[in-house]
Order: structure tokens, then sequence, then C-alpha cells
């Protein structure tokens, strides 16, 4: 995967990242937080409160639909 471009998330401290896979075009989006509390250092691991928990679409280029079709041509008029 290669990360092609960073965004700004809709919550402060948030990152939206876009992957692509440059073998089979597949495309993911990972949404994650930048800025997150963590519990006192208890041990060998950082815990992380559930605010750390992020989130990923992704979507391989077959699968994707075109959302507006065109709408069909109008009906020819009848006579009488």
């Amino acid at each position: 995967m290669l990360l092609e471009r960073i965004y700004r998330g809709p919550l402060n401290d948030t990152v939206i990242q876009r992957w692509r896979d440059p073998i089979d075009g597949t495309v993911c989006y990972v949404y994650l937080p930048i800025s997150v509390p963590r519990a006192p250092q208890q041990g060998p691991f950082i815990q992380y409160g559930s605010a750390g928990v992020g989130s990923i679409s992704c979507v391989h280029t077959n699968e994707v639909i075109q959302l507006v079709q065109p709408a069909p041509p109008p009906a020819p008029a009848r006579k009488p």
C-alpha cells in the first residue's frame, strides 16, 4: 500500500489517510486520531482510552459504481 494523501479529519486532532494498492488498485481510507489521552504508564505498553479507536474503509476499483445515472431519453410523443 502506498500513502497517497492526508486530509484533515472532521474533528480536532484527527486525520484521514488515503492508501492505494499499486497491484490491484484497492483504495483504503483510514480515519485516525493524532492526539489521544493515555493512561499513566503501568508497564511496557501504552494504554489508550476509547478515543484511540479509528476506522478503515476499503473499496476495490471494480466495485466502484456510478452513483448518478443519466436520465433515459424521453419517449416519443404519440399521435391521437
